[in-house]
């Protein structure tokens, strides 16, 4: 069955409901200009109003490898999320310093791949060298069914959880969830 994350979470009430209403995965965007974007301080926050049921992904961009590892364990999570064709090297860096890393399909091996519909590769074969699989694009309450009998191992909503560009909706985010439920075996 389909893990589910929750992207682009940017404030504790937010983060505590997704948790609360079952989400696998919380991703906090550290991607400069992205209206999701939240600073190490605000993500400090976040974590420490949740109750570790939920995983919390710190996703970047084009933030160097240093700054990255910087974040993540002034932070405290585990899983860095690379929202690029990640290099080879960058991938080893952030293992070496001890966090699981996903990033998207298409650059070096990652321990989790995403497919982005976003970036031309949702409809791209999930399934292929063993490794675990996330689609994220688009996905919402209308979309969350196809999405989960896709075969991909986390399915990620964000966008579609929101009223405006980075401000998200307790009750969308109950409508998804609710929809999520209903498709699951």
């Amino acid at each position: 069955m389909a893990e589910i994350k929750i992207c682009g979470v940017n404030d504790a009430a937010f983060a505590v409901a997704a948790e609360r209403l079952g989400a696998d995965y919380l991703g906090l965007i550290f991607a400069k200009g992205s209206p999701r974007q939240i600073t190490p301080e605000e993500a400090k926050a976040i974590v420490a109003a949740l109750k570790g049921r939920a995983r919390v992904v710190g996703v970047f961009t084009d933030t160097p490898v240093a700054e990255i590892r910087t974040i993540a364990e002034q932070v405290g999570f585990g899983i860095v999320q690379l929202h690029r064709r990640a290099e080879a090297a960058d991938i080893q860096a952030l293992r070496q310093a001890g966090f699981e890393v996903w990033a998207l399909a298409g650059g070096a091996e990652a321990d989790t791949l995403i497919f982005d519909a976003s970036h031309g590769d949702g409809e791209t074969a999930l399934r292929f060298g063993g490794w675990k699989t996330m689609l994220a694009g688009g996905i919402g309450p209308d979309t969350v069914a196809d999405a989960l009998r896709s075969g991909a191992d986390i399915v990620d909503a964000s966008g579609a959880l929101e009223v405006a560009p980075g401000v998200k909706s307790i009750p969308k985010l109950e409508a998804f969830m609710r929809r999520v439920a209903e498709a699951r075996p």
